[in-house]
Formats: structure tokens, sequence, C-alpha cells
């Protein structure tokens, strides 16, 4: 319908113009919007335990180089850093890593930490949350909105090699069970919930052997918990069984993704994993956040970790 000026001109102040409805005809056609992820890449892709660590501004420095969007720094990297350095881990070091980061333009988008509450040592599970509590305290003071965190595991294998060889399998302790091992991992997160609430930091539980080795043990704890600062760290490379079935399950809960590379052959093990399958699952359950690469292979990571970049943006950027 056109108004003429003639028309405009009569109509009183306060007339209302009717204006044609739209039809359905008319409306704009809907499309499918498919929003890319931004990537990362942690620490460790620079460092696996072997030999002496790589400052982690160096790290910094690289994964900007290289081209990353932000990075994820391993909690135990970062102490034997700075212990090499002979520095302390006190705010001043963290101040100068947050500094670096921002003007480097990068995010720091995750904490990698380590702990362990699958033990009937009440003693030993209080030291592990108040690990945890200093690692929620870490986090925080460098601006990184998630850490992960861990069920723990039995201990009962001699080291980590043979429990890799055991596929992250490994006996119970002697006379306790899963049901009472979960209970001592739930107690201590409940524990944990008030000062990750306080300091506006989730805890991002990682299908990381022990008790989390599968989807199903991580989803028993937050199902248990139900609190969204308890969610999931979802690691493509730690699913040795039907991994994109896990995934699958996993993903409606996952903070934060960590995806394994292998070039080179792994330190422990490969897996051939197809990240065009990943991120059609995450798209599928609308995951929004950051991939964080966790190259694990043997190759060095001034090509390595480019490689896998290259790898991930295909899939999700």
């Amino acid at each position: 319908m056109q108004i003429s000026r003639r028309d405009m001109i009569g109509l009183s102040a306060g007339a209302a113009i009717t204006l044609p409805r739209l039809t359905q005809a008319d409306e704009a056609p809907k499309r499918t919007v498919v929003y890319p992820n931004r990537i990362g890449v942690s620490t460790y892709s620079f460092w696996h335990f072997r030999g002496e660590p790589t400052p982690i501004e160096s790290c910094l420095e690289q994964a900007a180089d290289m081209g990353f969007d932000g990075v994820e720094i391993l909690h135990v990297h970062m102490e034997e850093a700075a212990k090499a350095a002979g520095v302390p881990v006190d705010n001043a070091l963290l101040g100068r890593i947050k500094r670096r980061a921002f003007s480097l333009g990068l995010d720091l988008m995750g904490f990698s930490t380590h702990q362990g509450f699958v033990t009937p040592d009440d003693e030993k599970r209080q030291k592990n949350i108040e690990h945890t509590t200093r690692c929620l305290e870490l986090a925080h003071e460098l601006g990184i909105a998630t850490i992960r965190v861990n069920t723990g595991r039995w201990g009962t294998s001699k080291d980590f090699d043979e429990l890799m060889a055991n596929k992250g399998i490994e006996p119970r302790l002697p006379g306790y069970s899963d049901e009472q091992g979960f209970e001592w991992v739930i107690r201590s997160f409940e524990a944990l919930l008030p000062k990750a609430e306080k300091l506006g930091v989730v805890m991002g539980l990682e299908n990381h052997w022990g008790l989390g080795r599968e989807a199903t043990g991580v989803i028993k704890v937050l199902d248990a918990i139900k609190s969204p600062w308890l969610q999931a760290t979802l690691d493509t490379g730690n699913f040795l069984e039907n991994m994109y079935e896990q995934m699958d399950v996993l993903a409606p809960k996952a903070i934060l993704v960590q995806a394994k590379t292998y070039f080179g052959g792994g330190e422990w093990y490969s897996l051939d994993i197809d990240y065009a399958k990943v991120a059609q699952i995450l798209r599928k359950h609308n995951y929004r956040g950051y991939i964080s690469l966790e190259m694990e292979g043997k190759e060095a990571p001034a090509t390595a970790i480019p490689k896998s970049l290259a790898m991930l943006k295909k899939a999700f950027a």
C-alpha cells in the first residue's frame, strides 16, 4: 500500500497508519547459521612432561605467531617452567603472563589442572580439595573462566606408562568399590562449588582415566551435583572405545573441548580422529566454545602444531 503526500497531510496527529502484513511468501528465507569455533592451543602441546619445560611466555609468542586465538595453560607446565627459571608462581608472574597474552591479542581460555579424589584417605582428599581451590584462585587471577579437573584414579598402576599400556584401566583398591569412589569424588566437588561460584570459574570435569575414563562416569558425577559451576571438558583423545558415540553423550555438557593430534606418532598411543565428524557432533549440540589443541605427537612442536591448527581450522573454523 502506498500513501500519497496529500493523504499524509490529511491524517490527524493521532491517526494510525495500517501497514500491510507480510505474507509467508514475503518473509526472508530462513537459513542455518554455522558459527565457527575459536581455536586455542594448550601449552602441553609444547611440552610433554619430558626435558626442560618451554617458558609459558614463549608458548604465548609461538601461539600468536602460528595464528591461534587463545592459549590454555597446563598448571604443571607453569609450575615447572617457573621452577626452572628460579621464580615463584606469584601474582607478579601471573601478571606478566596475563600482560603478555593481552599484548599478543590472545585469550587465556583454559587452565588444565590435576587432582585425584579416588581414595579412602580423608586427609589425601582434603589436600586435593585445597590444591584445586588454589588452582581456581590462580585461574581467577589470570582471568581464565574454566579449569580442567579430574575424578582421579585408584593409583594401583606402577606408573602412567603402565596405565597407558592397559588403556587407562586399572584394578580397584582391594576392599573398595567404584560406588564408594564416586561418592568420594562427588563429595569433594560439592566442597569446591562455593569457591568456584564465588570466583566465577567453571570446573570442567574431563574424561581423563580413573572414574572419568568413559562419558558415563563423567555424567554420573555431573548429574549427582547438578551445578552450572561443574560441567565437562571433552577430550577427543581419551575415548579409546566408541569415541564418537561417547563424544555425543558428553557434548551437551561441554564447557571446553580439547582436541588431540598425533603427528610423528603419539607419546603413548595414536588415534585416527575424524575432526569433520567431531565438528558435526558439536554443532548438533550447539557447542560454541573453544577448541583447545593438545598436540601429543613426537614430531617437533614447531612443525606439528601448525599442521594441527590447519586441520582444526578446516573442521571448525
